[in-house]
């Protein structure tokens, strides 16, 4: 027959398997966890991305278009009859215009990216639920010497294989 302990389901399970069960659910919960932040971040990185992007789209136009489409413009307009400065003025306006309205849309997006407000407030929940935990008492150094009981270091002095000095020196200068 097999022990009825070794069954998921059992209810007498021994301390390493109850130790066991609360590492692997402590590790599979910090896993989820980190799995949230990163989606949620993930979303607004390509948030921020595509803010940033129109934003960068929007000074490059200006930069680089303005001269030359400044230049065409005026000209075109100074054709139809008004002066040469009222001519550059109406071009230069229009252009300012159509980078601020870019600008805004930029904007806009880059307003959207928010922190992780699910990541934040599962990590909270963990911490309230963790902080409730007491842990369990440990018997001190102090306590064992007055019961009699060896310590750590006395056991392993005991058990040490004997040497003699010269082997000790032999291994020590290889």
């Amino acid at each position: 027959m097999s022990d009825p302990s070794n069954y998921p389901g059992s209810t007498d399970r021994s301390l390493g398997q109850l130790f066991a069960s609360a590492t692997a659910e402590m590790s599979a919960l910090v896993h989820d966890e980190i799995a949230l932040a990163k989606a949620e971040m993930r979303q607004d990185v390509k948030r921020g991305v595509i803010g940033s992007a129109s934003a960068i789209a929007a000074g490059v136009l200006l930069l680089f278009s303005l001269p030359v489409l400044s230049f065409a413009a005026a000209y075109g307009i100074h054709n139809l009859g008004p002066g040469l400065a009222l001519s550059f003025l109406a071009v230069g306006g229009g252009f300012i215009l159509l980078g601020g309205l870019i600008g805004l849309f930029g904007v806009a997006k880059l307003k959207k990216v928010k922190p992780p407000q699910k990541s934040i407030a599962s990590a909270k929940q963990t911490a309230s639920v963790l902080q409730g935990v007491k842990p369990h008492p440990r018997a001190t150094l102090a306590g064992e010497l007055e019961q009699g009981g060896s310590t750590l270091p006395d056991k392993a002095i005991e058990n040490r294989p004997v040497q003699d000095k010269a082997s000790a020196v032999a291994r020590s200068s290889t």
